[in-house]
């Protein structure tokens, strides 16, 4: 899965925060959405993990 590696990613650690930080506020839109069911954290969180990811890839390359 792509959350393993990233918390492997030895760069830059103010990039890291930023994509936490990132991960966390999309994370949270996504609890929002669905009216803050409980039980889907975890899957809020990697599923916000994969698409911010997606978008800033080239970060961790």
């Amino acid at each position: 899965m792509m959350h393993e590696s990233l918390y492997d990613y030895s760069g830059d650690p103010d990039l890291l925060n930023t994509f936490r930080e990132m991960v966390a506020v999309n994370a949270y839109y996504r609890a929002e959405k669905r009216g803050f069911e409980p039980g889907h954290e975890l899957d809020d969180w990697y599923e916000a993990e994969r698409e911010i990811t997606n978008i800033y890839h080239y970060w961790f390359q």
